[in-house]
């Protein structure tokens, strides 16, 4: 009844608003009117944005100048009909902003109010339900998986009840039988060495004999061999702290409909946008406004969904649909979609209990986001949500949200060139002048920034969503098109991982944003010259300069992200405080760890410095509450800085399969380390701090940008340099050359023998056995 309510007087209020946007007043007004509004948001933002009633005042305030600025537009702007070339243009570009603003009203609806929910401990007293752990797997690094599997064993939860899966999609028997003896041997080398792995790590390996349908075949075959009640997804580069289990498995007592908990997805390296443009260690990471806001609206109207890994999903529900769906290549969301319409309830949990890695470069970037992109629209494609039976009116929304927000590619494209069709074709796109554009446009613009800054404010950076939309928008409106063209057609392309970037160099992606920025710098020496000096130019080519000009920041911004900087550390490291006992040469000196990586770690002595003769040695770490353990890792150091830092670092030297149980411990043992890493990010930037930021990276970062082309450090180039082999790295080259070439005599053999049985059979006419 109170929902009714609330949904009845919103709807009156948009009404009046409706209706008062309408009656026709002059520009002045109008801009005092939007003046006034602008005050009051700030007002309400400075002195009484704890209240809730204020926040929905913010909301309702900003939503009014929004719908003015669109009603204008859509009636007042428009070329006429006489100018088909321009009203096409115009229209289009209106098409475009009504994007913008039905993504801008859903957003506002389903992130009024974000849940907020309280911890649910699990209660020792009550029976807890067995779980899976299922880690997918396909082409990563054993160490990342080690570490993984490690972390994910050192749960706290009952062993008994407790069961890790590697399903391993990289070791499959149609991968093992490959035509190509090189990728078949190494496909079963991949799957002798994981099967010891996970002997050694205590857990379960599963491959199965085709790989079909992808990351949701390869968990529905684990699904068949295993029986927990819960299934636990890590994808097989996010690691779990200690107390995941602990912090969310409760919420499946408390509701028996629930089918899913989902934790938001914290990473340890930067995307190519934070290291390119080095904000990593000030600037929250672009996934946080959807982990820390966005989840927790969709949270309150039962609308978070699974987003493939650090989440529980019970058995019972999934079994209801067939297991993970797979008709799309985003399984994860299309898997929620289909329980939330046969009734099943998720929940998220906004802390973070994961560490993961990201795609190191621009291109894996691109290749993850046409991925998230295609299969989203092939969900809105094959199942559109305003259709799909079960779901209520807001679940649809908050789904329909989802989805259509990966159409941004094609609006920003627009918004970008639109400004060129007048000042090279004198082609007017819309109508207005000098005081129209600041009564209606500017106060549009203030308060749009004005609302993203208030709701996402200590996640998000002003202008950062434009820069993130038009470095993705040069390449996945590609990915769109190729959906609406075929919607069955994607296939799941596995992310890289791990990758290490030696040198700086141009992305092999770089050379679209060079043509853009070049041709938006030509435009906007156009304007000026027509403006300055071309008889009969309005002042709306001003307006239209100013707009380029925009357009040239962003584009300068996007040039700095594709010039890729070299990565100093190959293994990402976590702040962390954990005491520890170093041992060497018959001595043992406590020491704090303070930061760690699976490669190796930082720690300070608890007095004085180290001894000079200890180079060597091994670390004992102090377990956490009541576990008992004597695991230690062996250290090697590689540097110590100044003797007032008092900061030495070491490697790990030659980890063995089981002291990743160690690692495990040092490096996932408390989640509140993640936390404070996060904390520290979440700096909030006004809008005058942010527009500065944006401006820095939009003329410093072409200079950056140029001078790699010229100096020719394209991506090709790199590869294609003569590199050297490091002692290390020959080693490692004999060490895979001794595995595999008894591997390779064997499958040789097995080929041979194979062939001469199909030989034998066809000469006495009985048909070739079929494997299984």
């Amino acid at each position: 009844m109170l929902a009714a309510l609330r949904w009845a007087a919103w709807g009156l209020s948009a009404t009046i608003a409706m209706i008062m946007l309408m009656q026709p007043v002059s520009v002045q007004a109008q801009l005092l009117l939007g003046v006034t509004i602008i005050i009051a948001m700030l007002v309400l933002w400075t002195f009484f944005s704890s209240i809730s009633i204020a926040r929905q005042l913010f909301i309702a305030f900003g939503s009014f100048v929004v719908m003015r600025y669109v009603y204008w537009r859509a009636t007042s702007t428009l070329p006429p009909l006489s100018d088909p070339i321009g009203f096409g243009f115009g229209f289009t570009l209106l098409m475009a902003e009504l994007y913008c603003f039905l993504i801008l009203a859903i957003s506002l609806i389903v992130n009024a109010d974000p849940l907020k929910r309280p911890p649910m401990p699990v209660d020792p007293d009550n029976e807890l339900p067995t779980v899976d752990v299922f880690v997918p797997s396909y082409n990563e690094d054993e160490y990342i998986l080690a570490t993984t599997i490690a972390a994910a064993k050192s749960m706290d939860y009952p062993p008994d009840k407790l069961t890790v899966w590697l399903l391993d999609d990289g070791g499959t028997d149609q991968k093992c039988n490959d035509s190509n003896p090189e990728k078949a041997v190494a496909a079963l080398a991949r799957r002798l060495s994981l099967q010891k792995l996970c002997s050694e790590l205590g857990a379960q390996y599963l491959t199965r004999a085709k790989n079909e349908h992808a990351k949701a075949g390869n968990m529905n075959n684990g699904l068949k061999h295993s029986n927990g009640e819960v299934i636990v997804v890590f994808d097989a580069d996010h690691a779990p702290f200690r107390e995941f289990l602990r912090e969310t498995i409760g919420h499946f007592k408390r509701d028996p409909k629930l089918f899913l908990v989902q934790t938001p997805h914290v990473f340890l390296n930067p995307d190519p946008i934070e290291r390119n443009l080095q904000t990593w260690e000030r600037m929250p990471s672009e996934n946080e406004m959807f982990y820390s806001v966005t989840q927790r609206g969709l949270d309150k109207w039962n609308g978070s969904f699974f987003c493939g890994s650090a989440a529980l999903l019970r058995r019972a529900a999934l079994e209801t649909t067939g297991g993970f769906s797979g008709i799309t290549i985003t399984e994860d969301c299309e898997t929620a979609f289909e329980l939330h319409a046969k009734g099943w309830t998720s929940v998220f949990v906004d802390k973070p209990l994961i560490a993961g890695l990201q795609p190191e470069t621009f291109s894996s970037f691109i290749g993850q986001r046409s991925r998230w992109c295609q299969g989203m629209f092939q969900i809105l494609m094959l199942k559109n949500p305003s259709l799909k039976l079960g779901l209520n009116f807001i679940q649809r929304i908050a789904y329909l949200s989802s989805m259509t927000f990966w159409f941004f590619p094609l609006p920003r494209l627009i918004f970008m060139f639109a400004p060129l069709i007048y000042i090279f074709f004198d082609t007017k796109i819309f109508v207005s002048n000098v005081d129209e554009a600041i009564a209606y446009t500017s106060t549009y613009i203030v308060v749009n920034m004005l609302l993203q800054n208030f709701l996402y404010g200590r996640v998000r950076w002003p202008w950062i969503s434009e820069l993130y939309e038009y470095v993705q928008g040069v390449y996945l409106s590609k990915a769109i098109f190729s959906v609406v063209l075929s919607p069955r057609k994607p296939t799941f392309n596995v992310t890289a991982k791990g990758l290490s970037l030696d040198k700086d160099h141009l992305s092999e992606l770089a050379w679209p944003y060079f043509a853009i920025y070049a041709l938006l710098m030509f435009g906007g020496c156009v304007a000026f010259y027509r403006y300055m000096f071309e008889p009969g130019v309005t002042n709306l080519m001003l307006i239209v300069g100013l707009w380029n000009t925009f357009n040239l920041i962003i584009a300068g911004a996007a040039l700095g992200v594709v010039s890729e900087r070299r990565a100093v550390d190959r293994h990402p490291r976590l702040g962390i405080e954990r005491s520890a006992a170093l041992s060497a040469n018959g001595r043992v000196v406590p020491v704090i760890v303070i930061n760690v990586s699976t490669g190796g770690c930082g720690i300070r002595p608890v007095e004085g410095a180290l001894p000079g003769d200890i180079t060597k040695g091994r670390l004992h770490i102090v377990p956490l509450g009541n576990r008992v353990t004597d695991e230690s890792l062996p250290v090697v150091l590689r540097h110590a800085q100044s003797p007032e830092t008092n900061y030495y670092g070491f490697e790990f030297d030659g980890i063995t399969n089981r002291e990743y149980n160690a690692l495990a411990d040092l490096m996932y043992g408390e989640a509140s380390a993640l936390q404070r890493f996060l904390d520290h990010r979440r700096s909030h930037k006004n809008l005058f701090a942010g527009t500065f930021q944006m401006l820095i990276w939009g003329v410093t970062e072409p200079i950056r940008a140029f001078s790699l082309l010229i100096r020719g450090k394209t991506a090709q180039s790199i590869v294609d340099a003569p590199k050297e082999t490091s002692t290390a790295e020959q080693k490692v080259d004999k060490t895979v050359d001794a595995t595999l070439d008894p591997l390779q005599t064997i499958t040789q053999r097995l080929r041979q023998e194979k062939a001469d049985a199909a030989a034998a059979a066809a000469a006495s006419g009985i048909p070739e056995p079929r494997s299984a």
